[in-house]
Formats: C-alpha cells, sequence, structure tokens
C-alpha cells in the first residue's frame, strides 16, 4: 500500500509507547473464528445486528476532536479528513488503503506487497507481529500533532466497525501508521467487506467509515470471534437498540 513507506517509525513507536497488546496472527483455536461473517444488509436488522444504514444514520455530523485533518494517501494534496467525537465512539470517513504488514504469508509478502513491513505496531498473545491477511483490524495514525487515539480511550485491540456500502464488518486496531494519513485498514478487513484486497492493486477510493469505540479492548487480540460479538454489542448499543 502507498502510505506504508512513512509508516515503520511509526508502528515502532506505537509497540514501545503501548506495548504488545495480544494476538496471535495465526489463531485458530477456541474464539478466533474462520473470519467469515455474514452480511448485514444496509436497511434490516439481522438478529438484532445494527445495520449499516443506522450506523451511518449515527455519524452523519462531526464533532471534531482532531485539530485540523489528515490526508488520505502521501501524494495527497489536501487533508479532508477529521476525526469525529461522540459520547461513546470516534470516527473518521476515508478511502481504504491496504494493511499486509506483519506476519509473512502467502497473500503478505514483500512479493505481494513492495512496502511490506514484517512488524505491527501491536502484538499477538504469543508476541508475534500480528496477521493482516486473517485478522480483520484497522490502521490508526501514529500519535500526532493532529490527533493522538489514546486520548480518545483507544489503544490496540480497541473494537472497530467498519461499514462500506451496505456492509459492516468488526474488528480491532492492530497497527499504526503514518501521523498525517488516515484510512487504512488489514487484508483481511477489506476482503470481508468485498474490498479488493491486493496490497499493490486494491483499496477503495472512498465511502468507508471507521467507527472505533472508546475503552473497549479485545483480548486475547487476535480473536476474530470476540471482535466480532463485542462490536455488534458495542454498535447496538451505539444505534440505542
Amino acid at each position: 500500500m502507498r502510505t506504508r513507506m512513512l509508516a515503520l517509525t511509526s508502528a515502532a513507536c506505537g509497540a514501545a509507547l503501548l506495548g504488545a497488546a495480544a494476538l496471535p496472527a495465526s489463531a485458530t483455536g477456541p474464539g478466533s473464528g474462520n473470519g467469515q461473517e455474514p452480511e448485514t444488509a444496509g436497511t434490516t436488522a439481522v438478529e438484532g445486528k445494527a445495520t449499516a444504514a443506522e450506523l451511518l444514520a449515527e455519524v452523519r455530523g462531526c464533532a471534531r476532536i482532531s485539530k485540523g485533518a489528515y490526508r488520505t494517501d502521501s501524494g495527497s494534496p489536501r487533508a479532508t479528513v477529521p476525526v469525529c467525537d461522540t459520547a461513546d465512539a470516534v470516527f473518521w470517513k476515508a478511502d481504504m488503503d491496504i494493511d499486509c504488514d506483519g506476519r509473512r504469508t502467502r497473500a503478505c509478502n514483500r512479493k505481494t506487497d513492495p512496502y511490506f513491513l514484517p512488524e505491527t505496531a501491536f502484538q499477538s498473545s504469543r508476541g508475534e507481529p500480528l496477521d493482516s491477511a486473517v485478522l480483520p483490524h484497522v490502521v490508526v495514525p501514529g500519535p500526532g500533532k493532529v490527533w493522538d487515539y489514546r486520548k480518545s480511550g483507544l489503544t490496540g485491540g480497541s473494537v472497530v466497525a467498519v461499514v462500506y456500502r451496505d456492509r459492516v464488518r468488526y474488528g480491532v486496531i492492530g497497527d499504526t501508521g503514518p501521523t498525517g494519513i488516515i484510512g487504512e485498514a488489514s487484508y483481511a478487513m477489506a476482503k470481508a467487506l468485498g474490498i479488493d484486497p491486493d496490497p499493490s492493486t486494491g483499496g477503495a477510493e472512498s465511502g468507508v467509515t471507521y467507527i472505533a469505540f472508546k475503552n473497549s479492548q479485545v483480548s486475547p487480540i487476535e480473536s476474530r470471534e470476540r471482535a466480532r460479538s463485542r462490536g455488534a454489542a458495542l454498535a447496538r448499543e451505539f444505534v440505542g437498540r
């Protein structure tokens, strides 16, 4: 992905400041899930789940918490994306670049991603880099002048809902990126949302909403099933269901 050339310093900084959050990239044991999530329709509730339409209705306005805005890519001419605040979450609306950093896999390696880094800001419960090909996660900008995610009650493993078109998928904060760029998620998150996950040619140019729930954390961070169940519960609360 385009932004990762600037991410190494930020990722290392995030790891040093916050420590390992816990999550073996390839967890397949109890509670890890199989990475597949049923679609959530945009207009119809499925088994009490918050829909994409309901979540988007809650983030129509923006009470800006960031000191300024972010660029979506290193080459973007203007910074246009603010981070917005609510009582229970922060959110931003951006594009999606593909984060393939972390554990080397068939999908994520130096051949498939020219900007591949063999580490993530937060680690698995085994002290290993996360597996971006398996774990749905979101990248937040490293702490900087524009915004410091830690001051919003977020850290590695915090629960995130990502909305794209009529789909809602849940994951965790798993990595940090450049301090001036926002709009990035893992290969697995993109694939779950129906976005091309190719780290070189994939992603979405716009239309992606990221909702990060304050003071929430999944442990172990690699448990996809816990992120999914906790995310669904927090999303129901968020839309008042």
